[in-house]
């Protein structure tokens, strides 16, 4: 009877119905004489009833002794064929890649260990005959936690092991080296060659119950061992149906843990019409549910687990992200070498310093930088990448939730669902299964693995620390005030440190005493009508002013021009980050910079600042207005007019009104930016934008000419 039933795609599977009988093999291997125990009966009618009494216990426990030694005798040629496969085999197989040899020979070293231990230990109950069987049925008992838990790794890489060997087969040349090397070392292996090694553990496996079930059926019923002899025999069977059970819950999770990048296309060529009912279906369930029409499984255990899995997630994010921003700042900081550059200064100190941080800027950091990307950066890229297949197991989840909660009201109200809804139900559960009981695990795991990555981190800081301080010994020892101690140091440093900002601060004031040109764009007419919607949408508190050019890098930023109006939404986005802020343009949304934003101040209507400059025009006779020429560069004292209102934002600047003569004094700034002029108004003197100004020209005889 075979072992092993076959699958419809062809893959092996243990099969466990046939455990509660008797290998016919087995029987043949009993004598003649005693494979019928009705065969004596006509001599042993002679007999008195106690001499028929002891003849049959003798035949119960000959055939009980025979069955006995069959599970010895086939446990050290099992041992002994699995150690050929492991040393010699696989050693003589140079010709496979390492990565061949893992797959092909799996756990094969641990399977050996556990069943070493085994024999050993069944071989050592030869020695007591009288309570021999009861301690065979406690030592299955004893190592069946051991026995799955070697044998199921094993069996769940059985699938992949034989596509392996599939694919030698179509290399004929390779083919034929591995055949000549196993029929060298295992003759009977035969034509089948490494499928033949291959199976073998899983014929073990799936004989032992039935090897128990030989020696329980050769044991009297009120026999002291009986009872241990049926939980072991019972033991094995869950054995082989919990290995089932794992090798289907790898199945699923091989099917859905693949990360498949697809076009448009490709997802387009995928969708018909039974995915869209799928989809169409679980869609209605998760309706049904959020209106409350129908009750949402729940599942403590596993919400708590998703919700670790989450956080783990985001952590490994996080982390990824600061180590990237951490390089980035590295490698601008490795740009930046003040040594390089003529400083003015005189020898000593100084050209230590310049020795030292050429020292470390050639050799030191960039060592650093190498280490860290190849200890930090790749482990944490690796993390990230082991994360993407439990993802993909957990959103499998929801969809298959779904489909098992709809058959389930199916079940209740129909009483029974088809093979493919009932394979539906199946997945899901195995699934379900596999997450809770391997979800603990990857979480603690990749929480190690994060932890090992801080670790790694901090001790490369704390390497680059004190290689600097050893780099730096000999120019310390010639450096001012290396004699002084640290508190008199600390004391020098805060001394030196206040002077220097008392000199700040009087630089500070004098400084502002200066005229500069502000640097920030003003509001360019085009942009009015924008700025007028916002301000009646937001109200002017809300405001802000671009002060330089922004370029979006992440999701959701915006790229903004210099001077650009925009309204404040929210000081902070979704992670609670505050430098980032929400505005909204006008026409979108996202994320800017705070410190590219300063507070705008709104700007009178034009309308009422002509009203104010000058008495109101009769709108029954209106009089065309000029189109003046715009301020480029005039001489100084030039008499212009300003065309747009202007609000000044701080002291350097000088506020206009629409219509009103100014006169210019410095048509490009000091620094000869000719976006700037210094005008004078009303007596008062400031910086304005040149664009806002343009040359009156003159009058025709009745009010202002039309341009031709």
């Amino acid at each position: 009877m075979s072992l092993l039933t076959t699958s419809g795609k062809g893959v092996p599977f243990l099969d466990t119905s046939c455990l509660q009988e008797t290998s016919p093999e087995l029987n043949k291997e009993e004598p003649a004489g005693m494979a019928d125990r009705g065969a004596d009966e006509p001599s042993s009618r002679t007999e008195s009833p106690d001499g028929e009494s002891r003849v049959s216990e003798d035949r119960w426990s000959l055939h009980q002794r025979l069955a006995i030694r069959e599970l010895i005798d086939t446990e050290v040629s099992y041992l002994h064929m699995l150690r050929l496969c492991a040393l010699d085999i696989r050693s003589r197989l140079k010709q496979l890649p390492q990565g061949d040899l893992d797959v092909l020979f799996s756990n094969i070293d641990d399977v050996i260990k556990v069943n070493s231990r085994f024999l050993q230990d069944l071989q050592g109950t030869d020695a007591m005959e009288e309570k021999q069987v009861q301690l065979i049925g406690n030592l299955f008992l004893e190592f069946q936690e051991e026995l799955e838990r070697v044998y199921k790794v094993y069996c769940a890489n059985y699938d992949q092991a034989l596509l392996l060997v599939e694919s030698y087969r179509r290399e004929p040349e390779l083919q034929r080296e591995i055949q000549a090397i196993i029929e060298a070392v295992v003759p009977q292996a035969g034509p089948s060659g490494l499928s033949f090694l291959l199976v073998i553990p899983l014929q073990r496996i799936t004989k032992y119950p039935l090897l128990l079930q030989k020696i329980l059926e050769n044991t009297l019923p009120d026999a002291r061992a009986y009872s241990v002899l049926q939980r072991a025999t019972s033991a094995l069977q869950d054995v082989n149906t919990n290995i089932n059970e794992y090798k289907r819950r790898k199945e699923v999770a091989s099917k859905y843990t693949k990360v498949e990048h697809l076009t448009l296309r490709e997802r387009l060529a995928r969708i018909n019409t039974h995915t869209l009912s799928k989809k169409t279906t679980r869609l209605s369930q998760l309706l049904k549910q959020e209106a409350g029409l129908v009750l949402r499984t729940e599942d403590k255990e596993f919400d708590d687990l998703e919700e670790r899995f989450h956080w783990v997630s985001l952590c490994v994010t996080e982390l990824k992200n600061n180590v990237a921003a951490y390089l980035d700042n590295l490698e601008a900081f490795l740009r930046f070498r003040p040594q390089q550059y003529d400083l003015d200064m005189p020898a000593g100190p100084v050209g230590q310093y310049c020795n030292l941080a050429r020292d470390l800027q050639l050799q030191a950091f960039p060592e650093f930088k190498q280490r860290l990307e190849d200890l930090v950066g790749q482990p944490l890229c690796s993390l990230a990448k082991a994360l993407a297949g439990p993802q993909n197991l957990i959103k499998k989840r929801l969809d298959k939730l779904l489909d098992f909660e709809r058959l389930e009201e199916k079940l209740l109200e129909e009483g029974s669902v088809t093979y493919e809804e009932e394979e539906a139900r199946h997945t899901y559960q195995a699934l379900n299964s596999l997450l809770v009981a391997e979800l603990p695990q990857f979480n603690q795991l990749a929480v190690q693995w994060l932890g090992q990555i801080l670790g790694t981190f901090v001790a490369l800081q704390r390497d680059l620390a004190k290689q600097v301080l050893q780099r730096a010994e000999s120019s310390l020892a010639q450096l001012p005030h290396h004699h002084l101690s640290e508190p008199a140091f600390r004391k020098l440093v805060e001394e030196a440190l206040g002077q220097t900002g008392h000199q700040l601060r009087s630089f500070q004031e004098n400084f502002e005493k200066v005229l500069t040109p502000p640097t920030v764009q003003p509001l360019l007419p085009g942009a009015e009508r924008q700025v007028q919607a916002l301000l009646t949408k937001y109200g002017p508190g809300k405001l802000y002013q671009v002060t330089s050019n922004t370029s979006g890098s992440r999701t959701l930023d915006l790229s903004l021009p210099r001077g650009q109006i925009v309204a404040l939404l929210q000081n902070k986005d979704t992670k609670g980050n505050s430098s980032r802020w929400l505005v909204d343009t006008g026409g979108h949304r996202g994320y800017v910079p705070a410190g590219k934003l300063e507070p705008y101040q709104t700007v009178p209507r034009e309308e009422k600042l002509r009203g104010q400059a000058g008495p109101r025009e009769d709108s029954r006779h209106p009089t065309p207005e000029p189109t003046p020429a715009l301020v480029a560069a005039v001489p100084t004292g030039t008499q212009v007019v300003a065309m747009y209102p202007f609000v000044a934002r701080n002291s350097h600047e000088v506020s206009l009104q629409a219509g009103r003569p100014v006169t210019v004094l410095e048509a490009p700034d000091k620094k000869g930016n000719p976006e700037w002029s210094l005008v004078e108004v009303d007596g008062r003197r400031g910086y304005v934008p040149s664009s806002f100004l343009a040359r009156a020209p003159s009058p025709a005889p009745w009010g202002w000419s039309v341009p031709s």
